[in-house]
C-alpha cells in the first residue's frame, strides 16, 4: 500500500514541484491542497494520511495555523509534519517546531534532501 503524503501550498507550481519530487518513490501517493483549511478537508477524508508538507505562508489558514489545528487532536496527532517555506526567521522555526513541525526545508528545496526527509520522518 502507497504512503499517503499531503502537500499543502497556495502555489500550484510549487505543489507540483513537490509531487514530482516525491514521485521518485514509487510507494508515495501524492494529495493536493490550495491553502490549511483544504488541508483540514483533505486529513479529515484520509484518515491513513502518512506525512505533511506545507507552506506557511497562505491565505485561509496558514502553516503554522494548520500545523496547531493537527496537533490539536484528532486521528494524525503522531502524522510527521514537514515546513516547505522561503522563510527562514528563527522565530519562525521556532514557533513551528512548538507547534509540533518536524523539519524545516527552505524553498528552493533540493529535491534529494526533500525526499530523503520524507522516507525518514515515515520511517520513524
Amino acid at each position: 500500500m502507497k504512503k499517503k503524503i499531503l502537500v499543502v501550498d497556495d502555489s500550484s507550481t510549487v505543489r507540483e514541484q513537490v509531487a514530482q519530487t516525491l514521485a521518485d518513490d514509487p510507494s508515495f501517493e501524492v494529495l493536493h491542497a490550495a491553502d490549511g483549511l483544504a488541508a483540514l478537508q483533505q486529513l479529515e477524508q484520509h484518515p491513513d494520511m502518512a506525512l505533511m508538507i506545507t507552506d506557511i505562508n497562505m491565505p485561509r489558514l496558514n502553516g503554522i495555523e494548520l500545523t496547531k489545528s493537527v496537533r490539536a487532536g484528532g486521528q494524525h496527532l503522531g502524522m510527521p509534519i514537514v515546513i516547505l517555506t522561503t522563510e527562514g526567521r528563527a522565530d519562525l522555526v521556532a514557533e513551528a517546531k512548538k507547534a509540533g513541525a518536524k523539519a524545516w526545508v527552505v524553498k528552493p528545496f533540493k529535491p534529494e534532501q526533500l525526499l530523503a526527509a520524507a522516507r525518514k520522518l515515515m520511517s520513524s
